[in-house]
């Protein structure tokens, strides 16, 4: 059985450009499709949030029409109320990279928010990496890897092979000329080796024990790439 810290948001807003706050939180999918994967196969999981925030799902994401019909979103949605872990968050500062196995971040707009200029989950992030473990990170998740930069822009994260949400799809949603800043040209500037599939397809890239999805249709496949290293 393998150990595996979640780490999630812990903003129900996003500030767009004109100041406006955003409701939102990590997307349903992203995290019920891995932790789903994880459970079943009997690995553990223990959430984190930055100041040990109970999380929030964004709403939106369990609407029926983008949670692919009623059905699934109340599959998604009964799978977060079981899930115990999200009520006991632990503080990221509190976090011990020596007691996990594997990590994994989900996205939704939350981590444009938060972790982007988190530097508790900065330094999580470059110790994991270095550590060899899986690193598992989806969609609007990588924005994380902003607070991976030292006091010269530089971060460990350099010239990986990576992808996250596009700008297409940002664009799709409505926020293109919304947000202060769109992911894809972000992580270009890292720079990270940035590829991407279609929009809203399934599509991953693992590089090293770094592993990525592009979009919440993405976390499937992500968690069993994950699978396949930790199992």
């Amino acid at each position: 059985m393998a150990k595996i810290l979640f780490v999630l948001t812990g903003a129900s807003y996003w500030t767009l450009n004109d100041g406006h706050r955003h409701p939102t939180g990590y997307w349903a999918e992203e995290f019920v499709a891995p932790y789903s994967a994880f459970t079943e196969a009997g690995h553990e999981i223990t959430v984190a949030t930055p100041g040990g925030v109970v999380p929030v799902v964004d709403v939106m994401s369990l609407r029926p029409r983008m949670a692919s019909g009623e059905e699934n979103a109340l599959r998604e949605e009964a799978v977060i109320e079981a899930a115990e872990e999200l009520r006991h968050p632990v503080p990221l500062k509190d976090v011990r990279l020596e007691d996990y196995d594997a990590f994994y971040y989900p996205g939704g707009h939350g981590p444009m928010e938060d972790l982007a200029v988190d530097a508790d989950s900065g330094m999580l992030l470059r110790r994991a990496l270095a550590s060899g473990r899986p690193l598992g990170i989806v969609c609007h998740a990588p924005a994380a890897l902003l607070a991976t930069r030292d006091e010269y822009g530089k971060t460990p994260f350099a010239n990986y092979r990576m992808t996250g949400f596009c700008n297409e799809e940002e664009e799709g949603v409505g926020f293109a000329g919304k947000a202060k800043w769109l992911l894809e040209d972000e992580l270009k500037k890292l720079p990270v080796d940035y590829s991407r599939g279609p929009a809203w397809e399934s599509y991953t890239v693992s590089d090293r024990n770094l592993h990525t999805g592009q979009n919440p249709g993405s976390s499937a496949a992500l968690a069993q790439e994950i699978l396949k290293v930790i199992s």
